[in-house]
């Protein structure tokens, strides 16, 4: 059982990654005003790594799952819901926003010669609030969808190699 619950929480930790990296990495690119296809590659494969990384060090679902508890909210509630995803989303969200914001911020100001007309808090602020909205959107979306498929492939009952 432990096994079975750790692969869903790597395979979880996977899909969720590229899910939100490739949105985020999108919204991110488009909101800047300069959409290129290299800096949307970059912003997306960086913050995958970035996303995997916290996907596989927290343990986002027992986080989760231990403040849902702790609330008395009932499993697979409307509002266990929403409150899942506002917990995932808290975690991943701003780490991600924040470390590709300061990429961009970095590549920019090298690519001016530090010339460039941009102040790094309302740039930061301004795609934190953006990417908050989207990631809980796609965390309330696509969440319960994954664990889905995952506990019908991994759940109790089911051997999987």
């Amino acid at each position: 059982m432990k096994e079975q619950m750790r692969k869903i929480s790597i395979h979880m930790a996977i899909r969720m990654s590229i899910l939100m990296s490739f949105f985020l990495a999108l919204v991110g690119t488009l909101s800047s005003g300069h959409f290129t296809i290299p800096g949307f590659l970059l912003s997306f494969v960086a913050s995958t790594i970035i996303s995997l990384l916290i996907g596989l060090v927290i343990p986002v679902g027992k986080i989760s799952s231990d403040v849902c508890k702790k609330m008395k909210l009932k499993p697979h509630s409307l509002p266990e819901r929403c409150m899942s995803s506002l917990i995932s989303n808290l975690i991943y969200t701003p780490l991600m926003t924040l470390i590709m914001v300061s990429l961009a911020y970095t590549m920019a100001m090298k690519q001016s010669g530090g010339m460039a007309q941009l102040s790094f808090l309302p740039m930061f602020l301004k795609s934190l609030i953006l990417t908050f909205i989207v990631g809980y959107i796609l965390i309330f979306i696509f969440m319960p969808m994954f664990l889905g498929q995952l506990m019908k492939k991994y759940g109790p009952g089911n051997a999987h190699p």
